[in-house]
């Protein structure tokens, strides 16, 4: 197979890769960032603590990936085993030591000083543990990690062997690891809800005495308390959008702690006017967006630097889009606060687990096969168990981001089962967002939003008790051979081999078949997709990112034409 190894770009790689502070909106000044140098080995054996280590790898790239300098392939049987020393500086340690993991993929082991202090499950959540009572004046992790790919737990797009629009899997750490101390009394966590005057802060402490100051364009609001829940009102409220992606700064204050935070102020809601439809702040919003699968051809799931993040959301933003859809992957905090900071909303996907059928799952919904009778009937009661449990963590991990409004729970039916009972679930743990409980197609009856997905043939649709949204259509390919990763394949939904008239195609399919909708309660379309992902040659950005398919001229027309449609519901 003619394939190729693409890169990001040629600068060379940071000696402490992603160094920035991995959880921006709960920060300390207390940091050390483990990110760099760690030693490794790949065995089917059991591999001892003092045992000679023959290759280094970078972390947080996965073995699988460039960037990583392994460059290999896990089979199945085999362990990753990674050691890495580290001392304390002197004055860090406040009372206790945490030890963060941002994300292992898949089944995990952690040892400090030859003691097993964590272990964990499941491949795209963050996870700590607390090492005070471990540590030693020089001290090693040690991390044992097996990824059979097993699809008891979340997986996303990855696979054994990339097709198609399934990707290459990616095994062991693949996200930050990073060390805080604090003092024996602290702010564990802080849950922020909001009005569009007013902010809640709902503490998870012991710590009796505290103070919040609050940061406005006013001046500060500073106030003193005891009790671990407060409202403020905020005068003069400055609200969060798109256009305007104002954050208000906070410090969470004791004799001890001192925590770094930040809060907007918006609300998403469901009215029904002239027609159903999603608001934001109490007016009329069109998500204009793009399917985000969040990989790098040098890098897989990890960036080269948070700088890739930055730069391909503000350059979206510059063609007129003001969403994405992250599908199917949970990334490092750090996105999603550049994209409260950068003002792009989030449509964020839970990540599926279990396995898929093309001809259950794809070929038959895709004909018109929307029902599917019994579905997840026959999905191991374990496998149900992680799905939530990864769903529930999911959403703690991202309650407080403004930017995320929007939560997609099944997609296309993979790993799909008992959806109004999940819908229900879910909207107990967060009501704050528009729920999307089956994007695609096997609609149950409870959900926010009708969600379709139209790839093969005119979008239409009928107004409904429900706000719309065009979870996935297009799909149009243009193939840059200069910038692919596979010469041999093409994987899209509709093919052009000249430019223009790949313009023209986009032009036509938003202007002739988007826009219309609008007046009928379509709220949202989400085109597929920002890149090229390996073999998918249907990206706006060729992968390596290196060439844009799209003038801003054309996607400002496309812009200012959703925009006049959306003017009319007002």
């Amino acid at each position: 197979m003619n394939r190729r190894l693409l890169l990001t770009d040629d600068l060379p790689l940071d000696e402490v890769p992603l160094s920035e502070y991995p959880r921006p909106q709960f920060r300390r000044d207390s940091y050390i960032c483990l990110n760099g140098k760690w030693e490794i080995k790949i065995s089917k054996e059991e591999v001892s603590f003092d045992e000679n280590f023959e290759k280094e790898i970078i972390v947080p790239f996965s073995i699988e990936s460039y960037l990583s300098g392994i460059y290999g392939y896990l089979e199945k049987g085999e362990y990753i085993y990674y050691r890495k020393e580290f001392i304390l500086p002197e004055g860090f340690n406040k009372g206790r030591v945490i030890l963060h993991f941002d994300a292992v993929d898949q089944i995990c082991g952690v040892y400090l000083n030859r003691k097993l202090v964590k272990t964990n499950e499941g491949g795209y959540l963050p996870f700590e543990v607390d090492i005070s009572d471990f540590l030693e004046e020089k001290n090693v992790i040690f991390v044992k990690v097996k990824d059979d790919l097993d699809l008891k737990y979340g997986y996303g797009k990855q696979t054994k062997t990339s097709k198609g629009m399934w990707y290459t899997k990616t095994s062991g750490i693949w996200k930050t690891v990073w060390l805080e101390s604090v003092p024996v009394n602290y702010f564990k966590n802080v849950k922020i809800d909001v009005t569009l005057d007013s902010v809640t802060l709902d503490i998870s402490t012991s710590i009796e005495d505290k103070t919040l100051i609050i940061h406005t364009e006013n001046g500060d609001i500073v106030k003193s308390f005891k009790e671990n829940k407060i409202t403020l009102a905020i005068p003069s409220p400055h609200l969060w959008t798109p256009e305007d992606p104002y954050l208000y700064n906070f410090e969470l204050i004791s004799k001890e702690d001192k925590v770094y935070s930040y809060f907007a102020l918006r609300t998403i809601e469901i009215k029904n006017e002239k027609v159903p439809y999603i608001y934001l702040n109490g007016k009329p919003i069109f998500f204009h967006g793009l399917l985000d699968q969040g990989y790098f051809p040098d890098g897989l799931l990890t960036p080269k630097s948070y700088q890739k993040y930055e730069d391909e959301i503000l350059k979206l933003k510059e063609l007129g889009f003001n969403t994405l859809r992250k599908h199917i992957k949970v990334e490092p905090l750090y996105f999603y606060y550049l994209c409260d900071k950068l003002g792009m909303i989030v449509f964020q996907d839970m990540v599926n687990n279990s396995p898929y059928s093309f001809i259950r799952d794809t070929a038959l919904p895709t004909i018109g096969m929307l029902r599917w009778k019994n579905k997840g009937k026959h999905t191991p009661k374990v496998n149900k168990e992680q799905f939530i449990k990864e769903c529930k963590e999911t959403i703690e991990l991202l309650y407080n981001s403004p930017s995320v409004l929007y939560y997609t729970i099944f997609n296309e039916g993979w790993g799909q089962f008992d959806s109004d009972k999940i819908f229900d679930m879910v909207k107990t743990f967060d009501q704050t967002r528009i729920i999307d409980a089956t994007s695609g197609w096997f609609f149950g009856d409870k959900s926010d939003v009708d969600s379709y997905h139209v790839y093969f043939k005119p979008i239409k649709v009928k107004t409904k008790h429900r706000p719309i949204i065009i979870s996935e259509f297009g799909g149009y390919v243009y193939k840059d051979d200069e910038h692919s990763f596979n010469l041999d394949n093409t994987y899209g939904y509709r093919i052009y081999k000249n430019i223009n008239d790949f313009h023209n195609g986009l032009e036509s399919l938003y202007l002739n078949q988007i826009v219309p909708l609008i007046k009928k309660g379509v709220c949202g379309a989400i085109y597929t997709q920002v890149s090229d992902v390996e073999d998918e040659t249907n990206g706006l950005f060729t992968y390596d990112r290196k060439v844009l398919k799209v003038s801003s001229e054309l996607m400002n027309k496309i812009k200012i034409a959703i925009e006049e449609e959306v003017e009319k519901l007002y």
